[in-house]
């Protein structure tokens, strides 16, 4: 029988190529985004991509103006794998959840038309809201990176993440965990105890990885990333005397 630590690191290993692909995705679409703004003048399609972005990351200023491009900057960015595991393994119980066998909702994320996720037990009278059902974990990934990317409730979050990324360095996990007072109803304590899982789980490993797996942000290495054929292709080639220990 797999011994609990055998079940976290098999819990990472599957979850960890799918915070790669979702982050590359965001840095391609980021890249264009810079590339657009760099131009003198926008085709309609251009246009309209800029138009869906902004709509999508609830970003309310005229199109193609200085103000729209620092928003969508602001916006459209990564998300610390190591923050993105230890909220996954908090929320969904390493992945053993109601919501994460049966709606592959690993965040806890909620959807608020009927019958778009699962009714929770014991939902308070009255209350309209649903676990929310995706059609796999990576899409249950992206969705928990978009909620934190354009929700008023983390705009602190995406300020740590833009210092780090004006002083051109990727912010980690234990960083940005600080913007997650409105995550949970238990605030600090919970920022405390999902920075207490990154340091347990020595989480921080991962963004070194991914760190260095698209250091220097070249379109033609986020392609590779986005479109590999494995899953497998995705997690750490090197091995380190840092990386999160399992057994044998």
């Amino acid at each position: 029988m797999p011994t609990p630590r055998k079940k976290k690191a098999a819990f990472f290993s599957f979850l960890y190529p799918r915070i790669v692909l979702a982050n590359s995705r965001i840095l391609l679409e980021r890249e264009y985004l810079l590339t657009l703004q760099n131009k003198a003048g926008l085709t309609a399609a251009e246009q309209a991509w800029l138009s869906a972005q902004a709509q999508r990351l609830r970003v309310d200023a005229a199109l193609a103006s200085d103000a729209m491009f620092t928003a969508l900057g602001r916006r459209l960015d990564t998300m610390p794998p190591s923050l993105v595991l230890a909220q996954a393994a908090n929320e969904s119980a390493w992945g053993t959840s109601r919501f994460a066998r049966d709606g592959n909702n690993l965040f806890g994320q909620w959807c608020f038309s009927k019958g778009c996720g699962l009714v929770p037990t014991g939902r308070v009278a009255g209350a309209l809201h649903e676990v929310a059902r995706f059609r796999s974990p990576y899409e249950s990934v992206r969705a928990y990176i978009q909620n934190l990317n354009r929700h008023t409730s983390y705009q602190h979050l995406r300020e740590l993440r833009a210092r780090h990324r004006d002083e051109e360095r990727l912010a980690d996990g234990v960083t940005l965990a600080a913007g997650l007072m409105n995550y949970s109803e238990r605030g600090q304590p919970y920022i405390d105890e999902i920075r207490s899982m990154i340091r347990f789980n020595n989480l921080s490993f991962y963004d070194q990885q991914f760190a260095r797996s698209v250091a220097g942000v070249q379109p033609q290495t986020l392609t590779r990333l986005v479109t590999a054929a494995r899953s497998a292709d995705l997690l750490p080639r090197v091995e380190s005397a840092d990386a999160p220990a399992s057994e044998g």
